[in-house]
């Protein structure tokens, strides 16, 4: 990272940061995207070039190849915390009658709880068409919420109407993906099970439960479910995961494997055990750290991988300057190390952050606040970079834009990501230095009922993004540059 930061102080332009030539897009199998230039298909695998210079990856972990299709320089990678479940959510067959409870539950944008305690009182008798109507009242009223944001709030829909109807399979899919989309991989497994006993051949139970056992690290589980679902129906998302699963399963093989109360590590065979015992403690220790600084505890174990250079390169897909990939779980390129060093601890409490960050957020965290708070709580200062960024906002009058560093940064070329890194790490150091961590942890938990991470910024701090930027500046001068 810091070698991202010094080529980003002297990249000229640096708010012109993505080129416009026409790129390919490499596009794979675990859903990612790499943009790059001069893409070749050799033997078994593919090569190309990226700003980080040549790369190759296996053939086999790649779905198609775009042609001119991005923008060049790319080879973009982000290591946000916990990645987008990449899985649609699953079909609900309500059956007749569900559109007259909807028009009845809410109404003028508003749940019409008068009418689901009716509904409610009429099942009291234990009828079953009417138990049906509370799980279809509940779950209209589930829906308007989800739309609106108000996750916890619908799932507290899907539960009463569960008391109703236990054995509702739409319920119990529902709300088993929504515990799946907040990183909730106990209560979703809760539910699933209960899907399975209630109907024991359904390839969406089965789908859903692959997810919720890869998510709590129980990888044979999870191969085992989606070979179920997949028998019972094909279907591309599972075929993606099966895929995925598999590569992780063969490569972890071999692999050692140590507990704590909140970790499960994995590490290759060749690895020192003592450097997994050492990194084990320091995870713990930044566990601890963490949890006091944002106020969270994540309810699940992490998942934490020790690869050699190779092995991370081929599953992870990363380019050459990546260092870590967080994507629920934490994977780290350790070859060559026989102990933790500062370096590797840094790594390590940076992907940690990500994962408090995923869990407390249900992975819903714009990409800028999470590398800001990730850098931040690892020390990362802005030194090295004010002077470049007062001096772009004094001649262009013009910030990085925040709007624009919500999503995803793959794509992006390591000048552009080093610039993107450096830029969510100044504002995120505004907000602490000017605010307090508290508000911080604030944003964090208005992200989880605010459409867009600027929504969520405004409800705290009273800024929008424009506003943020140029305080930023403010604060970059005033302590840097005196």
């Amino acid at each position: 990272m810091l070698s991202l930061l010094r080529r980003a102080a002297g990249v000229a332009g640096l708010f012109l940061l993505a080129g416009t030539a026409a790129a390919d897009i490499i596009v794979l199998k675990s859903g990612r995207k790499i943009s790059a230039t001069n893409v070749i298909e050799e033997g078994d695998r593919i090569y190309y070039e990226t700003s980080a210079g040549r790369l190759s990856i296996r053939k086999a972990l790649v779905v198609r190849v775009e042609r001119g299709g991005g923008l060049s320089g790319g080879g973009g990678y982000s290591s946000g915390g916990g990645s987008e479940l990449p899985v649609t959510a699953p079909r609900v067959d309500l059956g007749e009658g569900f559109d007259e409870v909807r028009a009845q539950a809410v109404q003028n944008g508003s749940i019409n709880r008068e009418y689901l305690a009716k509904l409610e009182g009429e099942a009291q008798g234990g009828d079953e068409a009417a138990g049906r109507r509370v799980a279809l009242g509940h779950h209209a009223a589930a829906l308007h919420l989800i739309r609106k944001g108000e996750v916890e709030e619908a799932i507290g829909h899907y539960r009463r109407g569960l008391t109703y109807a236990p054995q509702h399979l739409g319920l119990l899919l529902s709300i088993s993906y929504l515990h799946l989309k907040q990183s909730q991989y106990s209560q979703a497994l809760e539910y699933v099970e209960r899907a399975k006993r209630a109907t024991p051949d359904d390839p969406d139970v089965f789908k859903l439960a692959g997810w919720a056992y890869y998510g709590a690290n129980k990888m044979e589980d999870a191969v085992r479910e989606w070979k179920r679902s997949y028998e019972l129906r094909p279907d591309s998302e599972v075929e993606a995961a099966l895929e995925k699963a598999r590569r992780d399963q063969e490569e972890e093989s071999q692999y050692r494997e140590g507990v704590t109360r909140h970790f499960n590590l994995r590490y290759h065979g060749g690895a020192a055990p003592q450097l997994a015992r050492e990194i084990l403690r320091a995870l713990e220790e930044h566990f601890r750290a963490i949890e006091s600084q944002i106020n969270y505890s994540p309810p699940e174990s992490i998942g934490v991988i020790l690869y050699t250079e190779q092995a991370f390169q081929d599953i992870t897909s990363a380019p050459a300057w990546a260092g870590a990939l967080n994507d629920g779980r934490i994977r780290v390129p350790v070859q060559g190390l026989a102990a933790l060093n500062s370096e590797l601890s840094r790594v390590l409490k940076h992907e940690l952050v990500h994962s408090f960050i995923g869990q407390k957020t249900r992975n819903r965290c714009p990409t800028w606040i999470n590398e800001g708070i990730a850098q931040w709580l690892e020390s990362k200062r802005s030194g090295e970079m004010a002077e470049t960024f007062v001096h772009a906002y004094e001649q262009y009058k013009r910030v990085l834009p925040l709007a624009e560093m919500e999503g995803t940064w793959t794509g992006l070329s390591p000048d552009a990501a080093a610039a993107y890194y450096a830029w969510s790490l100044a504002v995120v150091e505004y907000i602490v230095g000017r605010y307090g961590m508290g508000d911080v942890e604030r944003v964090l938990e208005r992200i989880n009922t605010e459409p867009s991470g600027e929504g969520a910024v405004q409800g705290i701090l009273r800024m929008d993004y424009s506003e943020l930027g140029v305080e930023t500046v403010k604060f970059l001068k005033q302590t840097y540059l005196r």
